[in-house]
């Protein structure tokens, strides 16, 4: 019974975990791990390695444990990627700025230690990571129609380069059909001038045998 009871107990906390996990905000990373910002390092690997090992689909039936391990995953890769990080931590500190600015507040007033304020924090930090995502998904947008325009471009002016080299190539093969043209088109013309005395020249009779 005591068995039974501990196995319940551990699936109880792994469906916990992956609900809190599946709804936790997407865009903070440390909202998805369960950690406050600023933490070092070591506590980020230590928490991705203790809740990837509750969550692990091959360790729970939950048919959301695949989906909340992935989420978890790109999270742990999200925070130890320096960049990525401080853009997250940039976001966090704007959303911290901007609410202090609407209360008039300074960095020493003690209405920041409230818990009022810790959630309000959440709230905003939230609004600060929506606004710079549809900004960067804009300036991809921009980015790629621009890159589509640039490959445009380019094939147009391969076609246009590919269209002048097969008419050259085509001028050049008929260059000699129409030399010979001329030619016989200038012979044809001597024959038929008349000769210095008005009269039309005869054309040679050949000699037969």
């Amino acid at each position: 019974a005591l068995d039974t009871l501990e196995k319940e107990a551990k699936e109880f906390d792994k469906d916990s975990e992956i609900d809190r996990i599946m709804n936790a905000f997407r865009l903070d990373a440390y909202a998805v791990l369960d950690l406050q910002p600023g933490v070092p390092e070591s506590d980020i690997k230590a928490c991705y390695r203790k809740k990837s090992l509750l969550i692990h689909p091959d360790k729970t039936k939950n048919p959301q444990a695949p989906e909340a391990f992935d989420r978890l995953k790109k999270a742990e890769g999200e925070l130890r990627d320096e960049k990525q990080r401080a853009r997250l931590d940039d976001a966090i500190a704007d959303a911290r700025m901007l609410l202090m600015r609407a209360k008039k507040w300074d960095k020493n007033d003690e209405g920041l230690k409230t818990d009022e304020f810790l959630k309000e924090w959440r709230e905003k930090t939230k609004e600060v990571l929506i606004d710079n995502e549809l900004r960067r998904r804009k300036q991809m947008k921009g980015k790629m129609q621009e890159e589509g325009r640039e490959r445009r471009k380019e094939a147009e002016a391969q076609q246009a380069y590919e269209k002048k080299r097969k008419y050259e190539a085509d001028w050049e093969e008929t260059r000699e059909k129409r030399i010979d043209s001329w030619r016989q088109f200038s012979n044809k013309k001597k024959e038929d001038e008349p000769s210095t005395d008005g009269k039309k020249k005869k054309k040679k009779m050949k000699v037969l045998g």
